[in-house]
């Protein structure tokens, strides 16, 4: 335990120091906004810049708005979760403090992907071990589990925002980068973690009990067994049906490779949940 937990403390560390490159190399030097939070803390930085004699860091300000934030996320979400995550944020204003603004492209689209590219990459694989970078993450997660809709709207909402805020203060041209920004960096999370609100796992086993009771001690999930059968070896298995969170992807498949690591785990997109299915 103690090494996966070093394990994903350095992840979220890597993930932090990415978020902290693509800012302040690539988008902070072209004024091209990120999503989320950070989009956010960078306008703001921006804004308090340009218009007022107030100067305060990006880092800061991230560090500011994920305070309110982790604390929902602790009572609503889960105290794992919330600490590796505001680790993620405490890590990422630490290294946008150190890492000096410095424009390596002046070409504004390079800058733009590259940017989201690498932001991505960092947000990506702190997702895929069990945290997130903070901010909308959380927020998603918690309207997640009250309203049991999906988060694109949310997001949509916010990163609109962003993108008009942007284009109004600083042309159309900076808020079409940014759009190209936004779209490439959702690519990429894609890509390397899936982001769909619901997931089916059909885990094929010998170990059913085994893994029934590893998965019921870490998961508040129910599970489906059916009686399934080889067709080449003839063997006679059982089918563990589970449908769960993308939060809670990273716990499952950990718990299969500790069980059973010969397991044949499929896992695909729920497009909808009906009868009982547990939020809190």
């Amino acid at each position: 335990m103690l090494w996966l937990q070093t394990k994903k403390t350095v992840i979220v560390i890597f993930g932090a120091l990415l978020n902290a490159i693509a800012m302040n190399l690539f988008l902070i030097p072209a004024n091209v906004y990120s999503s989320g939070f950070t989009g956010i803390a960078q306008l703001l930085s921006k804004v308090l810049s340009d218009y007022t004699p107030i100067h305060i860091s990006m880092g800061f300000l991230l560090l500011l708005l994920n305070i309110p934030v982790a604390i929902l996320g602790w009572i609503k979400v889960g105290k794992s979760f919330t600490v590796y995550s505001f680790l993620s944020v405490v890590l990422s204003s630490l290294f946008l403090t150190m890492i000096p603004i410095k424009q390596l492209s002046h070409d504004i689209l390079l800058n733009a992907v590259f940017g989201g590219v690498i932001l991505a990459i960092g947000v990506g694989i702190t997702l895929k071990w069990g945290a997130s970078t903070g901010g909308v993450d959380i927020i998603a997660m918690v309207l997640s589990r009250m309203k049991d809709k999906p988060i694109g709207p949310y997001m949509f909402v916010l990163n609109g925002i962003i993108i008009m805020t942007a284009g109004l203060l600083y042309g159309p041209e900076k808020a079409l980068y940014t759009l190209v920004a936004l779209y490439t960096s959702t690519r990429v999370i894609d890509a390397i973690h899936t982001r769909h609100a619901k997931l089916t796992a059909m885990i094929i086993t010998k170990k059913t009990d085994e893994l029934k009771k590893a998965i019921h001690a870490s998961l508040v999930r129910g599970i489906t067994m059916i009686p399934a059968k080889g067709a080449f070896s003839n063997e006679t298995r059982d089918m563990l049906m589970i449908v769960i969170t993308r939060y809670e992807l990273y716990d499952l498949e950990r718990i299969i490779q500790e069980v059973d690591p010969n397991a044949f785990t499929n896992i695909i997109q729920t497009t909808g949940v009906y009868g009982f299915f547990r939020r809190d």
